[in-house]
């Protein structure tokens, strides 16, 4: 590569680490206008990681390929720079280096030359010292090498590309206050009619543009209201009351809505147009108990889901627990602790009947949930079930993908999480695939989101989530 191939000093020029294209294979077409440098060190850490069925061996594969396609379609551009414009379908417009020539560099001695990652910094190193006009970038997700290089005095920083937020504040709540004078300033021509026990009010204002689909409103004082937006035609919006799960003659297997929130959430997993629902809420909000209630609900009484099928990341907090004997359910037992809980708060709710009746109920209910690992969710197609997604906060927005495009007809899935506890590395609060999801289904009809605020637990574990 001359010193002429790289000449622009306007674009940058990006040196990708492994962990970038392990994480994001289409990472190649992200950097738009700016040029890619893969240094040998990270071809021969991608061969390393390919072997298995992991999602992070599947990524190396997947990278490799596009690399492959990348170079097999310009073979002589090598030393140059191969254009990406074609390749990435006018995505990227940059080119993509690859390291044709050995690079010596003297690196200080603290730093084994052996590892990996020292020599991708060597490659940095060499690049910034030939190019010293033109920004020569490091983009690595491990915080480490970024660390290491900026002590070298060179540039470094994540991958943002696959960030949905910078700042998880920002995230869709899925509820808004509405003003106290929104009647004042949105009631003039506004229609209200009754139907089945829902008010409906089809308003027009200087908020009606900024409401969404499914969004739930609130207003409280005299006239308090709790409703959510239905339809939105242009500066117009339908507004809906809901209904009042915190009533006992309301009530979703024994439990009642013990807040706002919880009430708003009810209406979602309670509605058969919604086939999509994400929770978010710290512990102890009631994220699992009210779905188990309402999956419970409208697969025993109503018969509208044929079974619960319930799923989570199996990444362990603490030590692994080494192999665990048994069938697939068995195997997962030892995760689902939280179901089993949810299900005993479920069970003695039931009711009259006795030991012998809840010993039944509980057979009954056991027999219409099933536990399934990830590892197997590929090829998979789910109808008429409700698909419950447990700690979804630790699923990359491809697992994410993977997951919820298993539903078919009459499938609803549900999102549970909390993105303040997660337990992958290389996923932060803005990269999560459950920020992701609830960023990109909000304003679609048949999708809905909540953020539960208030723990509902226990005054110990409330003060403990404030204080620790």
């Amino acid at each position: 590569m001359t010193k002429r191939a790289i000449h622009s000093p306007q674009t940058k020029l990006f040196v990708l680490d492994t962990n970038v294209l392990m994480h994001d294979p289409t990472s190649l077409y992200r950097f738009e206008e700016h040029d890619l440098f893969v240094p040998i060190m990270t071809l021969e850490e991608l061969d390393a990681n390919k072997k298995g069925t992991s999602e992070v061996a599947r990524n190396a594969r997947q990278a490799s390929r596009m690399m492959d396609e990348i170079v097999s379609a310009n073979p002589q551009d090598i030393h140059a720079g191969i254009a990406l414009r074609g390749p990435s379908r006018e995505l990227a417009t940059g080119k993509l280096f690859l390291q044709t020539e050995a690079i010596n560099i003297a690196l200080p001695a603290a730093l084994p030359t052996a590892k990996g990652d020292n020599q991708i910094l060597a490659v940095v190193m060499h690049l910034a010292e030939r190019f010293p006009e033109r920004p020569v970038i490091l983009v690595s997700k491990d915080i480490n090498m970024r660390i290491k290089a900026r002590a070298l005095g060179l540039d470094a920083q994540d991958y943002f590309n696959d960030k949905v937020l910078e700042d998880t504040d920002l995230l869709y709540s899925g509820s808004r206050e509405l003003p106290p004078d929104f009647w004042d300033t949105h009631g003039k021509g506004m229609e209200s009619w009754k139907e089945e026990g829902h008010t409906y009010y089809r308003v027009k204002g200087p908020l009606a543009s900024n409401l969404l689909v499914n969004e739930f409103l609130y207003q409280d004082g005299e006239s308090s209201l709790r409703a959510w937006v239905k339809e939105r035609d242009g500066a117009s919006v339908l507004i809906e009351t809901l209904t009042d799960y915190a009533h006992t003659r309301n009530n979703v297997w024994g439990i009642t809505a013990r807040n706002r929130e919880q009430n708003f959430a009810l209406n979602l997993l309670l509605n058969p147009e919604i086939d999509f629902v994400t929770l978010l809420g710290q512990a102890g909000t009631g994220k699992t108990l009210l779905t188990l209630a309402a999956a419970l609900t409208q697969v025993l009484e109503a018969k509208r889901y044929s079974e619960i099928i319930m799923t989570r990341v199996t990444v362990p907090v603490g030590e692994d627990i080494g192999f665990l004997p048994g069938t697939e359910e068995e195997k997962m037992a030892p995760w689902m602790g939280a179901l089993e809980d949810n299900l005993d708060v479920l069970n003695g709710t039931t009711g009259e009947g006795g030991d012998w009746g809840r010993a039944a109920t509980r057979d009954l209910i056991r027999s219409r949930i099933k536990i399934k690992s990830l590892n197997f969710m590929r090829g998979r197609t789910f109808i008429n079930k409700f698909l419950i997604i447990d700690e979804a906060q630790n699923l990359t927005p491809k697992q994410m993908k993977t997951l919820i495009t298993r539903a078919g007809p009459g499938t609803k899935v549900v999102c549970l999480g909390n993105i303040a506890q997660i337990d992958t590395p290389y996923l932060t609060e803005g990269s999560s695939g459950l920020t992701f999801v609830v960023d990109r289904f909000k304003d679609w009809p048949h999708s809905g989101h909540i953020t539960l605020q208030r723990g509902e637990r226990s005054r110990l574990a409330d003060h403990a989530a404030e204080v620790l």
